[in-house]
């Protein structure tokens, strides 16, 4: 008899918190540095503190599949480089809504994409928890949830660019945390995507130098939103299906508006904290509900080496 690994969408959550903290440290940047130049040096710093096990990732990633090499060139390349540089350019445009617009769409986005290629798929129930949370995200974002006015299609067009890639970010991580440790996911993903950022800076014709006055804000970006939130999230995510992970996801922006109301001055309208409590009650049910009901709402086909050995095992009789 084989036992399920215990769920883990609760370390998910902790990971899309540290996140929060991400807007905080990121505006200064965007305010001081071209938007390439903050992706590129949070990569680089990340890079420099994993050398050790960049090694050791890229062995394991030759023990596995096609299939994988392209979910790491996409989450490095994509998800991690190209998708951080259209947030961060989003909050350059001096639009601090756009980047919240997508938390709205990055939960759809991974549902869809986790059907088409994890197979996995969520019972009718599943509604019951993510229409209130997306609901709530939306009241979140907005003082005035019916007058809507982004700043620029521009940072429309950014934010919903960015939310399709985190959204497979989601989808291709669950996929290689079946074949690959946490860590060697987080240093495939950062190692990947250093390369790429640099490359935005260079098709960019940005700088590479910054100023020491920029060395703890970056330091910071990189190891807390970053390095941390991200191996955390990476250990969650190995037994935490992603339709269920993208809402955990949504504590990301809760985070960020206690963060805005506490330390930016920040006002949230009447609406807003209906919102963050809307969030918070449907993520943390649904966790609750997963964690202790014998029918979850998320159901996912076996995955890892154990099951593709057992198939490889077996003879298909099509193939005879």
């Amino acid at each position: 008899m084989s036992s399920n690994p215990p769920d883990r969408t609760w370390l998910v959550a902790v990971a899309a918190a540290l996140w929060g903290t991400d807007g905080l440290l990121r505006l200064p940047l965007a305010e001081a540095l071209p938007a390439a130049t903050v992706v590129f040096w949070e990569h680089l710093l990340v890079v420099l503190v994993l050398s050790p096990f960049i090694p050791g990732a890229f062995r394991a990633l030759r023990r596995t599949g096609p299939r994988e090499w392209l979910a790491v060139l996409a989450i490095g390349g994509g998800s991690s480089a190209l998708a951080t540089a259209m947030f961060t350019a989003a909050f350059k445009l001096g639009d601090p809504v756009t980047p919240l617009v997508l938390q709205k769409l990055q939960p759809v986005f991974a549902v869809l994409a986790a059907y088409f290629v994890l197979r996995e798929r969520v019972r009718p129930g599943y509604a019951f928890f993510a229409i209130p949370a997306l609901l709530g995200a939306w009241l979140l974002a907005f003082k005035d949830p019916l007058n809507i006015q982004l700043a620029a299609a521009k940072a429309a067009l950014l934010a919903i660019g960015a939310a399709a890639l985190w959204a497979a970010g989601t989808v291709l991580g669950r996929l290689l945390s079946t074949e690959l440790a946490p860590k060697e996911v987080t240093t495939l993903r950062f190692t990947v995507g250093l390369p790429v950022a640099a490359g935005i800076v260079a098709y960019q014709g940005g700088e590479f130098a910054v100023g020491w006055d920029n060395a703890l804000g970056l330091g910071l970006l990189a190891f807390v939103p970053g390095l941390l939130a991200l191996s955390l999230y990476y250990l969650g995510l190995r037994s935490t299906p992603a339709a269920r992970a993208t809402l955990a996801e949504l504590a990301f922006p809760v985070t960020a508006a206690v963060i805005g109301v506490l330390c930016l001055n920040a006002d949230l309208s009447g609406t807003q904290w209906l919102g963050l409590a809307v969030v918070v009650v449907s993520v943390t049910s649904l966790g609750w509900h997963e964690k202790v009901r014998r029918q979850p709402m998320v159901l996912e086909p076996p995955h890892g080496r154990a099951h593709r050995r057992d198939e490889e095992r077996t003879p298909d009789p099509q193939r005879q």
